[in-house]
């Protein structure tokens, strides 16, 4: 049984898809490339020199036509399929800075780093699926998203997902590096932001095109920020945010009919008294949980922020930011959390954090499988039989079944002993010991190496995009 809580009603869900509908047909998208031009005018959109309108008909078209499960596959044949009513977790991508949390100092990630956190993920069992991390600062800025998948690439067995991608040649790079491994078509997904409020640029537009065209998992991933490109109001902000996932929907589908959609959101709340991206703030669950139901609402798989935090130090506010963010809508049911790792409103992350989360994460699916009441869990005749003997339940065989059966979760960061223990083992907590677990396991985890052949096959084609995209 999984627990779920809506936190919209079918008719606000129904509102919703209209708000977002109006905005489509009313107002439009900011799209000047050509052939995307070309192809939605032939669909029936209405142009103007600046922007694309698309008819309710044409969205919904493209909607029931849109593949609904995502299947990935990882270099050692794990699979994961979205949409399977699983709750699975990946991390942040793209963090520039690293937290270091033994000094308690930042600094600047590099490539070292992206291979060190991906090692890391390998090795967290609650990390179904790992992003390339970090955006290093020892690559140049026009392959970045290519670098660090390469360099992400060799160092896990799990499902990793593609960089975000803004041009048409990072994404064909991006589907021949997947392919040293395995069919792109499994190992691979891709994700692209349209550019709030309702644009499309050219270059992305391309990107789209290319996505479609090359049948890779495609993943609209619009970050609008409430306030600033987006409404101040929550469900006016989720509503411009679905009708930007849904413009980049219908380009694809007109490109490709019936290729995967993995509905994404990553709406943020504006800081009124500094104007900054709220990431932690309990707005952004709420958000969440809303962008979950609208997307289940079109039957696709659902993919929204869960560990969030604006942060700096993995303090009281780090902790319950990311748990508020990610149980909201993993109880509104969604399919795969993001941001194991997170820090600083994305702008950094952390070993220490990526261990926390791992932790987390297990607690979040223990919460969402809720509780089952039947003749085996109500247990009377257990009651019974303790009463009737040593009025104890700890000899009974039903306790030690629901400890197999998971009935609770054994943590292996938190603090559940006594003063005096906790005292005479150092006074020791979860960071010490998140710390001490992420040194232990990059000390120790192992990913069986790529070939020497696929290692030099990744280089040339890096060696290929720097020469390619050096002038994007």
């Amino acid at each position: 049984m999984i627990m779920q809580h809506l936190f919209l009603s079918d008719q606000e869900v129904e509102a919703l898809h209209g708000a977002s509908l109006r905005i489509l047909d009313e107002t439009g998208v900011t799209l000047g490339e050509p052939r995307s031009r070309e192809l939605l005018a032939a669909a029936g959109a209405r142009l103007d020199p600046a922007r694309v309108r698309l008819p309710p008909a044409l969205v919904e078209g493209c909607l029931a036509r849109a593949g609904t499960q995502t299947t990935l596959r990882g270099r050692g044949g794990t699979v994961k399929t979205l949409g399977d009513g699983n709750l699975y977790f990946h991390n942040l991508g793209g963090a520039r800075d690293i937290y270091e949390a033994a000094s308690g100092t930042r600094r600047q990630a590099m490539v070292q780093d992206v291979r060190d956190a991906t090692r890391l993920l390998d090795a967290l069992e609650n990390c179904h699926t790992i992003t390339p991390f970090f955006t290093p600062g020892d690559v140049p800025g026009s392959i970045m998203s290519l670098a660090m998948y390469r360099h992400a690439l060799p160092l896990t067995l799990k499902p990793l997902q593609g960089p975000g991608v803004q041009y048409a040649a990072e994404a064909r790079f991006a589907v021949e590096m997947a392919a040293v491994i395995g069919d792109p078509g499994e190992m691979l997904s891709l994700a692209l932001s349209p550019v709030s409020p309702l644009a499309i640029p050219d270059h992305e537009a391309e990107a789209i095109l290319e996505i479609a065209r090359l049948g890779i998992a495609f993943a609209p991933l619009p970050c609008p920020t409430a306030g600033t490109t987006a409404p101040f109001t929550i469900a006016g902000a989720v509503a411009q945010q679905n009708a930007e996932v849904l413009a980049a929907l219908v380009l694809a589908q007109l490109a490709n009919p019936g290729l995967p959609i993995i509905y994404c959101g990553r709406l943020a709340m504006m800081e009124p008294r500094t104007g900054l991206s709220v990431w932690g703030g309990v707005e952004m669950g709420i958000a969440s949980a809303a962008t979950v139901q609208i997307g289940h609402r079109y039957g696709l798989p659902v993919n929204v922020y869960g560990f969030s935090t604006n942060a700096h130090t993995l303090d009281a506010q780090n902790g319950f930011e990311r748990a508020l963010n990610a149980v909201l809508p993993a109880l509104a049911g969604a399919d795969e959390l993001s941001g194991i790792g997170e820090m600083e409103a994305g702008v950094m992350g952390s070993f220490a954090q990526m261990v926390i989360d791992d932790e987390f994460a297990g607690s979040i699916r223990r919460a969402r499988q809720g509780l089952v009441a039947n003749d085996e869990t109500l247990a009377v005749d257990v009651v019974a039989a303790a009463m009737a003997s040593t009025r104890n339940f700890l000899g009974q065989k039903h306790t030690l079944k629901a400890l197999r059966s998971g009935e609770m979760l054994l943590t292996r960061l938190a603090e559940r002993g006594t003063w005096d223990g906790w005292e005479a083992a150092g006074r020791e907590g979860m960071v010490e010991r998140a710390q001490a677990e992420a040194e232990r396991i990059l000390g120790s985890h192992q990913v069986p190496p790529l070939e020497a052949a696929q290692e030099r096959e990744l280089d040339n084609l890096l060696a290929a995009a720097e020469k390619e995209l050096g002038g994007s």
